[in-house]
């Protein structure tokens, strides 16, 4: 069963990652546990056969070996991080791929469910036919690639028992020869069954039966596009060599990264301790990489992180036949909504959301920038004559805090369900500006523009 932890990782919390490094179940180390203790065997017999059953002869010979092979575990010779870096790349590519390309009935039902009309047996008849089809050519290319779908459907009479495929359908399908996978041929009865539709008046118009055959081979695509990703791999070449290259460079680094005697003085070796920390952990990321790879390279298999293709099977067979049967025309009355009468209304917050109502809507990164006296100065051609004008700054930070004190207007109410009452208040008036003549007090020519206020009554005259 795939393991899902999107729970587990909503919040990004102190310890929340950790948690994850304790879980057996589709883990790195259910994955590599094996060839960790293979390695770790290797090096310990390679250092008591060094340390306690060789001459100092002996010695002296396995330890010019061990910092030759060391010289090219150091110094990148084998480049594993390059071709494991691409390899897995390329893998998780595919396998996301692979993932988009699964062919969900959703679209196709919806098509099926609105244009093909009809009430009675017969039209209820070909709606779940068509979907059946459809159903009946994913099982058909999953059983080809998946190993669980293929064990759950050996052969074509375990699907005609399922009720993908009736006895006639079946020998339809085993009297048309042909050396290719045949998981197609549901979608070409799904075809001719749609025209048919359409010269008996279940399909309406020729528009709608051009959306059925869109959908149609936008589902086949998908089917198509499965087979070909069994069909093409990775380069068998460029597998074998990252397993190669990766297992070289450890197989080197058991005898090149054993600790010498550091009596002898070697560079490097003025410690023994015994057990290979980094290297171990050198070879658990390395290798956990390479696992990854080989994980994801084909995910139709049985591990734990595969695809679960049985159970899209049934969620597929079952919400095709839910929404071309049951759901057809089978709708609620229309009414009135909740807010029919309500201008301005707030949708409820439960107590542990309602928080969320203070914080001001977010309208621009532009929005709350501060702007001065200058900034607000009105530039006039140069044959003009020159007049200050300053215009209010509307929409900012006072419109931001007007819209915060509306809100904290609301109160809970009580209940089961908290939620906040409507905010009553009116919205805020647009200010415009009111120019009109005013008596001179003075020989300077002046132009005065009241700014009319919001519905709280407040005007401010600027000169």
């Amino acid at each position: 069963m795939t393991v899902s932890y999107s729970l587990e990782v909503a919040n990004a919390r102190f310890g929340g990652f950790s948690k994850l490094l304790f879980r057996w179940k589709g883990s790195i180390y259910r994955l590599l546990y094996k060839d960790f203790l293979v390695f770790c065997g290797v090096y310990l017999f390679f250092s008591v056969f060094y340390r306690f059953l060789l001459t100092p002869r002996q010695q002296d010979l396995f330890e010019r070996i061990a910092l030759y092979c060391d010289q090219f575990t150091n110094t990148n010779f084998i480049p594993v991080l390059f071709v494991l870096g691409f390899y897995v790349t390329l893998a998780f590519n595919r396998w996301w791929g692979q993932y988009t390309s699964f062919p969900l009935p959703d679209n196709l039902m919806m098509v099926v469910s609105g244009n093909i009309h009809g009430a009675d047996e017969r039209g209820r008849l070909l709606r779940r036919t068509l979907m059946r089809y459809a159903n009946l050519s994913s099982v058909l290319i999953l059983r080809s690639i998946s190993t669980r779908v293929h064990k759950r459907f050996p052969t074509l009479e375990h699907i005609v028992e399922a009720g993908f495929m009736t006895t006639h359908e079946l020998k339809k399908f085993e009297s048309l020869h042909s050396d290719f996978n045949k998981y197609w041929m549901p979608l070409t009865w799904f075809s001719n069954l749609a025209a048919r539709a359409r010269e008996e008046g279940r399909v309406r118009d020729d528009i709608a039966l051009r959306l059925l055959m869109d959908e149609l081979n936008n589902y086949r695509a998908k089917c198509s596009l499965l087979f070909h990703y069994d069909w093409i791999s990775i380069p068998l070449v460029y597998t074998q060599v990252v397993t190669i290259a990766v297992y070289s460079f450890f197989a080197f680094c058991v005898i090149g990264r054993q600790f010498l005697n550091p009596e002898k003085g070697y560079k490097g070796h003025q410690m023994d301790m015994y057990v290979p920390v980094f290297t171990l952990l050198q070879f658990f990321f390395y290798s956990g990489w390479l696992k990854v790879g080989e994980l994801i390279i084909n995910p139709f298999g049985e591990d734990d992180d595969d695809f679960e293709t049985n159970q899209l099977i049934d969620r597929n067979i079952q919400v095709s036949m839910l929404a071309v049967d049951d759901m057809y025309q089978n709708l609620a009355p229309i009414v009135k909504d909740k807010h029919w009468t309500q201008r301005h209304f707030s949708v409820p917050y439960t107590l542990s959301t309602a928080a969320e109502t203070l914080r001001p809507a977010f309208k621009g990164s532009t929005f709350d920038m501060r702007m001065s006296a200058e900034d607000l100065e009105i530039h006039q051609p140069a044959d003009t004559p020159v007049k200050k004008q300053y215009l209010a700054l509307k929409g900012c930070l006072g419109d931001s805090l007007d819209g915060l004190l509306q809100r904290g207007k609301g109160i809970l109410r009580g209940g089961s369900l908290p939620s906040l009452l409507d905010v009553t208040s009116h919205p805020n008036e647009e200010e415009h500006v009111d120019v009109s003549p005013q008596p001179q007090k003075s020989t300077k020519p002046t132009d005065t523009f009241k700014i009319l206020g919001n519905s709280k009554g407040t005007s401010r005259t600027v000169v």
